[in-house]
């Protein structure tokens, strides 16, 4: 029996849906349409006219595709034209963007090229969605690529991110891209980012600036430098000669604040284990010659590490007691680093600080001067200095009065070894 073939069924009118696949592959060469089509907008835009250019980029945007080509869009207004893997021009003898940010006067200027990120803040706020791409995939590209660039150019390029920055259409993110190999090399990347947070501060500040690398997940500016050259010293002097002691105060200031936070863990940890005074001092010592700190924040520190191994009694009405014993007890080893007036007067508004921070020991505070003193912590003119000239503001009537009785017996103590002599 013969057998008949049965017709396939077919769909007519209706649209089939290409694969994302084949849609990729076919739009691979489709940017530089887009490229095309936009320098149409551009061609009655007069030159130097930013206004015009800005109403014409925006009016290009109900009629293009910018979240599709957002990358694109964003190489044209940074680098002029599109760029392919490795940073170079796609040479297909387009004509260079006029609009473009590589193309701004030079030298390169802040107040130039505002001009040309003014133009980016009125886009992004006509289309809100250009922000994600700009600051997660364009600027890290760019920045990426920029050491293919002539010092003109790249300088324009930080800046115009150092603006972008402070005025909060984009994160310090992008700068992650910097710590890679190939930029590392020859200083570039350490160029880029001191023109990027020169750029930066004379708008916002440097604690401001200090947040926004925080909060970019970048916590060791070390890594942008060379590995030769990664010690903070060197990062010190390189800010300093770029004119930035704001940023080498910035670093200085957070190094020492993680070397205090080791200094304290490692202190309450010989003391946990049962460590004896010479043994903690010696421990203090051999950290300080590893990493050393300024004598007037190693003393403050010692005074935390200390005070945070002490056991609190539950009852409210020991613990004037208990802190002065304990005082008592670990003055030893904050002597041998006592070696100085300037240290004394600091380890004295270390304790005011703390007396007036705890208000459980805030009435204790002339009886752990007088222990420090009697335990040769302290001079007698160390403390006759603070009382007249170098209390801290905090409480600072309050202390003054309540040490005023020690410091007349210390004068008085004076004259009669004057009057002896």
């Amino acid at each position: 029996m013969s057998q008949q073939q049965t017709a396939k069924p077919s769909l007519q009118g209706v649209r089939i849906k290409a694969r994302k696949g084949t849609v990729k592959a076919q739009a691979k060469h489709e940017p530089t349409v887009f490229r095309d089509q936009l320098y149409k907008h551009f061609e009655t835009v007069p030159p130097g006219d930013f206004e015009a250019f800005t109403n014409k980029l925006i009016q290009a945007g109900s009629s293009l595709e910018f979240l599709k080509y957002a990358d694109s869009l964003f190489e044209i207004l940074f680098a002029g034209g599109l760029l392919q893997p490795g940073g170079s021009y796609i040479d297909d003898g387009s004509p260079v963007c006029p609009w473009a940010i590589v193309n701004a006067k030079e030298p390169a200027s802040a107040e130039e090229l505002k001009k040309y990120i003014d133009v980016q803040n009125k886009l992004i706020r006509r289309y809100k969605y250009l922000q994600k791409p700009l600051e997660e995939s364009a600027l890290p590209t760019l920045l990426q690529y920029i050491n293919r660039w002539p010092t003109a150019q790249k300088d324009k390029i930080a800046i115009a991110i150092g603006i972008l920055m402070s005025q909060g259409l984009a994160t310090a993110s992008c700068l992650q891209s910097l710590t890679k190999d190939h930029l590392i090399k020859n200083d570039v990347a350490a160029d880029v980012i001191a023109i990027v947070f020169r750029t930066y501060i004379a708008e916002q500040s440097i604690d401001h600036l200090a947040t926004i690398l925080r909060k970019a997940g970048i916590k060791d500016l070390l890594l942008f430098f060379p590995p030769n050259k990664r010690e903070d010293k060197a990062l010190d002097e390189y800010f300093r000669k770029q004119g930035l002691a704001q940023v080498a105060d910035w670093w200085t200031k957070k190094k020492y604040a993680i070397l205090k936070e080791e200094v304290i863990k490692a202190i309450r940890g010989n003391l946990e284990h049962g460590d004896s005074n010479q043994d903690v001092v010696a421990a203090i010592k051999a950290k300080q010659e590893e990493h050393p700190l300024p004598e007037a924040e190693l003393i403050q520190c010692i005074w935390a590490g200390l005070i945070n191994s002490i056991e609190w009694s539950a009852r409210p009405d020991q613990h004037e007691g208990l802190i002065i014993k304990e005082v008592a007890k670990f003055a030893e080893i904050l002597e041998p680093f006592c070696s100085n007036p300037k240290t004394e007067v600091t380890l004295i508004n270390t304790v005011q600080v703390y007396c007036y921070e705890d208000t459980r020991v805030m009435k204790t505070f002339p009886q752990i001067v007088k222990t420090l003193y009697n335990k040769d912590c302290i001079s007698d003119q160390a403390i006759i200095y603070w009382y007249q000239k170098g209390a801290k503001t905090h409480g600072k009537q309050h202390f003054l009065k309540a040490a005023e009785p020690l410091v007349k017996f210390l004068q008085e103590d004076d004259e009669d070894e004057s009057e002896g002599e």
